[in-house]
């Protein structure tokens, strides 16, 4: 039996200090640090599996791979591939899962904390000479503001949102999660869209990204916003429309934002997200809520566990594609 040939598309989204670990079946594999868009289709050409964390897939660049069989995703987020085309196409798709349960929801907190206490702002003004100036053991430029009573919305109740939810909850938060935009109907344990950002103090996002969840808080959500919280995005960037953002944040719709994603990665020098960093209450991290070191260790080996489940004939996290 000849070698399962396995490109790994994008392999410095995974940091150099992080071996990835090999599959345990006979194989060849072929790591590219970096695929651009008029790539992919060439060097998925003779593969029979294709590793990659961001790098898009359509169904034009799978015509020519005949010998693909399955697409192994070292990420959860499924929105860079084309699963329809993987469907007729009898390929399959495997995502990594929960692996990111501890580290996207400290990253959450560390925005959340650093906006609600003005750490950026306060830090910038001791470097400024504000300390020693204003004569005194402390001075109150910035607003301070506990979470503990604060009430915080989720909107998205996967793994994340719990875990998330778990440490608001431990921090005294009173914590909601928002229902569904288009639903008719709550239950106890959920709470209307539009109460949600009505009534919080603080709005995360942890839910993944399709046709329903695009733009999904947009200039009318904005506007519905009474208590100005602060919104923390750490899923996907398309989840907000931008340009309202930044016209939320510059007239004080909302107290502060905290994203680690955007449209476009890494955004231009114009986009309307690196234009709002000269706001002492907006931070933007280079999508990385995700890597701490144990995270990326936990994704590596699941991305190996997918392939070898998936050589035994036994596919497992399976998004698309058939088998039987």
């Amino acid at each position: 039996m000849d070698p399962l040939r396995i490109v790994f598309l994008d392999r410095d989204t995974l940091p150099e200090t992080v071996e990835f670990p090999a599959p345990r079946v006979t194989h060849e594999l072929i790591p590219y640090a970096r695929t651009a868009p008029d790539q992919v289709a060439e060097r998925i050409q003779q593969a029979d599996i294709v590793i990659t964390n961001k790098v898009v897939i359509t169904a034009a660049m799978l015509q020519q791979a005949t010998r693909l069989k399955m697409i192994a995703l070292a990420a959860t987020g499924t929105d860079n591939i084309d699963l329809d085309a993987c469907n007729r196409r009898k390929i399959i798709v495997s995502n990594v899962r929960d692996y990111a349960i501890h580290t996207v929801p400290e990253h959450t907190f560390a925005l959340m904390l650093a906006l609600r206490r003005n750490l950026l702002a306060y830090r910038q003004s001791v470097v400024d000479g504000r300390w020693q100036a204003s004569g005194q053991f402390c001075y109150f430029d910035f607003p301070v503001r506990d979470l503990s009573g604060a009430t915080l919305g989720i909107i998205g109740r996967g793994a994340l949102g719990e875990a998330v939810a778990e440490i608001a909850r431990a921090f005294g938060m009173r914590v909601q999660f928002a229902a569904r935009r288009d639903a008719s109907t709550t239950t106890e344990d959920y709470t209307s869209f539009s109460n949600v950002l009505r009534t919080s103090d603080v709005i995360s996002l942890h839910c993944p990204l399709n046709a329903q969840t695009r733009g999904m808080i947009g200039a009318d959500e904005f506007s519905l916003m009474e208590r100005k919280p602060l919104l923390i995005n750490t899923a996907r960037g398309g989840l907000v429309d931008e340009y309202a953002l930044e016209h939320a944040l510059q007239t004080g719709q909302i107290s502060g934002a905290g994203f680690d994603v955007a449209t476009q990665e890494p955004p231009a020098a114009d986009h309307p997200l690196v234009k709002l960093l000269r706001y002492p209450n907006f931070i933007l991290t280079p999508h990385v809520a995700w890597a701490s070191e144990e995270a990326i260790r936990a994704m590596a080996q699941q991305v190996r566990d997918n392939i070898e489940a998936f050589c035994r004939d036994a596919p497992r996290n399976v998004v698309a594609g058939f088998h039987g």
